[in-house]
């Protein structure tokens, strides 16, 4: 009945709206709609703030006893399961009916539940007139003990954008090679490091490098920060995140913004800038091509907006990743 292996539900904030479809357009090429997404790129939902379940498609029916024959037929034999009803968009399935639904499902898998600790969730939904019935895998919030990191600064970027700002440097491939190029406390470093990345930091000053130094060792996470300006670090990557300096703790002009997208450009062929002013025409002049953008606003006692940049060197064609993104 579908041509897709996996189904996503998203949930976010508007003020988050396009940012979360500024990751969905990086991870799967194309935007949610309606907080869903059919998909056949295989996504962990714990690496984005906005991917809260993955529904793997075992099987679907517009027909849902025969979609029960088909469940049967499966022979499904894994103990400690659970079965829950995901709720979509445009599903008016009452509570009383969709209980009903869980338990037929539960009577055609031949193993014994568990409602408590289960090892493996099945679901059902239902979207526009079809039935299906998967694998329900859940977003891990691990990550929102970075919220008490002993070190940040008031115009440190959320845990959401960090989050965020490495799945677009990476299109969610763990096996890319990421650097923070002026990575203050290290708050992108820490969300690399939780779901999995291979990403290094660096910073010219002391105090802040130390400090991601130290907020890495307070979640036990490894990895490389250098004590270097990003002008004088030769390593290369295939991709970087520049959160560019502003606020009360740095003076910033043009010269200075261009030297760091430029220096950071020789490392890394594909660069994620987050700026707080339009730096469109400095982008272009240091030769890279703009080749999806968003912005963000900053709520609270200083409210402004954040632009993120994804750049691309104006070079030849890269090769493509995997398709799998886990």
């Amino acid at each position: 009945m579908t041509n897709y292996s996996y189904l996503y539900s998203f949930n976010y904030g508007y003020h988050h709206s396009d940012l979360c479809k500024l990751e969905s357009r990086q991870l799967f090429d194309k935007e949610e709609k309606n907080k869903l997404l059919f998909s056949n790129i295989k996504v962990d939902p714990s690496i984005s703030p906005f991917i809260k379940k993955r529904f793997d498609i075992i099987s679907s029916s517009e027909n849902y006893s025969e979609l029960l024959k088909t469940i049967k037929k499966e022979n499904i034999r894994v103990d400690g399961f659970k079965v829950e009803y995901l709720i979509l968009d445009g599903d008016s399935t009452e509570y009383a009916e969709r209980l009903s639904k869980i338990r037929d499902i539960g009577y055609c898998i031949n193993a014994v539940p568990d409602y408590y600790t289960p090892s493996i969730y099945y679901s059902l939904c239902y979207y526009k007139n079809i039935w299906y019935f998967g694998i329900l895998i859940k977003q891990k919030t691990d990550w929102f003990k970075h919220k008490k990191k002993p070190y940040s600064f008031s115009n440190s970027i959320s845990i959401y954008i960090a989050k965020t700002l490495v799945n677009i440097a990476s299109k969610g491939n763990k096996t890319t090679q990421i650097l923070d190029a002026c990575c203050g406390a290290g708050t992108v470093i820490l969300e690399g490091c939780n779901s999995g990345f291979n990403i290094e930091g660096c910073d010219n000053n002391l105090k802040v490098y130390q400090h991601t130094i130290d907020n890495l060792s307070y979640y036990n996470y490894t990895a490389n920060v250098y004590l270097t300006d990003i002008k004088d670090h030769k390593k290369k990557y295939d991709s970087a995140i520049i959160d560019l300096p502003y606020n009360l703790y740095s003076q910033t002009n043009d010269i200075l913004i261009s030297n760091i997208i430029e220096s950071t450009a020789k490392l890394a062929a594909r660069i994620v800038i987050v700026s707080i002013e339009n730096i469109e025409t400095i982008i272009k002049k240091s030769g890279l091509k703009i080749s999806d953008f968003c912005t963000v606003e900053k709520r609270g006692k200083i409210n402004f907006t954040r632009n993120i940049w994804v750049c691309e060197k104006e070079i030849g064609t890269h090769s493509d990743k995997n398709n799998t993104k886990s």
